[in-house]
C-alpha cells in the first residue's frame, strides 16, 4: 500500500448530513463519544479507510485473526432534518504529510455527501485531575462561536495554547478553505487517563447541537468506574493509601 485507500461497503442517500469526527486523541474523549454514538444509534458502516500513514501494525481480534489498522465511516439516518456521518478509527496519522492527506480525503467524502457542517471532537489536557465537566470550543468562523456559546461551550483566549494538533484541528482549517462550517468540541481532561466523564460532557453538548437523544447509560457507567480509579489515585498521591502489589491499575490508559 503506497497511498490512502478507501473501501466502500455502502453508499446511502442521506439528507443534509453532518459529519462527526471522533478519532483517538487526548483522553480518547472524541473516540469514546463517536464510538458510543455508533453503538447507541445503530449507525451502519459505509467505508473503511486504510493508509500507509497509520502505524505499521495489525489489530488482533477476539477470534485470533488480524486486521489492518484503519479508520471507518458510519452513517445514521435520523427521523429529523439531518442525517449523520460518524468518523471513528484505530489511529490518527503517524506523519505530518499523512494528516493532510487523510483530512483531505475526509473532506472529499464530506463534499461528496454535501456536508455543510463538521463537528470534530477531542480532549483538552490540562495536566491535572479535573473535577468539573467543561467543554471548550473552537470554530472556523465567528458566527459559529456565537452559536456555540448559547449551548454552554466555553471559548478562552489563547486556549489551547499550543493550538489544536491532529485531525480535529486540521479539519477546521482545511474545511474553511472549502466553505464548510467546522467546530471543535474539546472536553477538559487530565490528559493522563481515558476519560469517559469528559466524553459524557462533550456528548451532552453535541446532542443539544444535533437535537438528538443518545442513551448515555453505558458511558455513565464507565465514567463512574473511572471516578473510583481517580479517587484511589488521589489517595495514593496524598499518601493515604499504600501501594500494594495486589492492586492492579494496569488497565488505566
Amino acid at each position: 500500500m503506497i497511498k490512502t485507500t478507501i473501501l466502500r461497503t455502502k453508499k446511502p442517500r442521506l439528507k443534509s448530513p453532518i459529519l462527526v469526527e471522533g478519532l483517538p486523541g487526548v483522553g480518547h474523549v472524541g473516540k469514546l463519544v463517536a464510538e458510543h454514538m455508533v453503538e447507541e444509534l445503530g449507525a451502519k458502516k459505509i467505508m473503511e479507510i486504510y493508509s500507509p500513514h497509520f502505524p505499521p501494525q495489525v489489530i488482533v481480534q477476539d477470534d485470533g485473526t488480524i486486521r489492518l489498522v484503519r479508520n471507518e465511516l458510519y452513517a445514521y439516518k435520523s427521523k429529523g432534518k439531518q442525517d449523520l456521518l460518524i468518523l471513528v478509527g484505530d489511529h490518527q496519522s503517524a506523519t505530518n504529510e499523512g494528516h493532510y492527506e487523510l483530512c483531505g480525503a475526509f473532506l472529499d467524502i464530506a463534499e461528496e455527501f454535501k456536508v455543510k457542517r463538521i463537528y470534530a471532537l477531542g480532549g483538552y489536557g490540562v495536566g491535572q485531575l479535573v473535577e468539573t465537566e467543561t467543554v471548550l470550543g473552537a470554530a472556523n468562523n465567528i458566527k459559529l462561536v456565537r452559536e456555540l456559546k448559547e449551548y454552554g461551550v466555553e471559548f478562552r483566549a489563547n486556549e489551547p495554547g499550543g493550538g489544536i494538533v491532529g485531525a480535529s484541528g486540521l479539519l477546521l482549517g482545511l474545511s474553511e478553505l472549502r466553505g464548510i462550517d467546522a467546530v471543535c468540541l474539546m472536553g477538559v481532561t487530565s490528559g493522563y487517563l481515558v476519560d469517559p466523564k469528559s466524553a459524557q460532557a462533550v456528548l451532552k453538548v453535541l446532542c443539544k447541537l444535533l437535537d438528538i437523544d443518545v442513551d448515555m447509560q453505558a458511558l455513565s457507567e464507565r465514567a463512574s468506574e473511572m471516578e473510583k480509579i481517580v479517587a484511589k489515585l488521589r489517595e495514593m498521591e496524598e499518601g493515604k493509601t499504600p501501594v500494594s502489589s495486589e492492586e492492579d491499575l494496569r488497565y488505566i490508559g
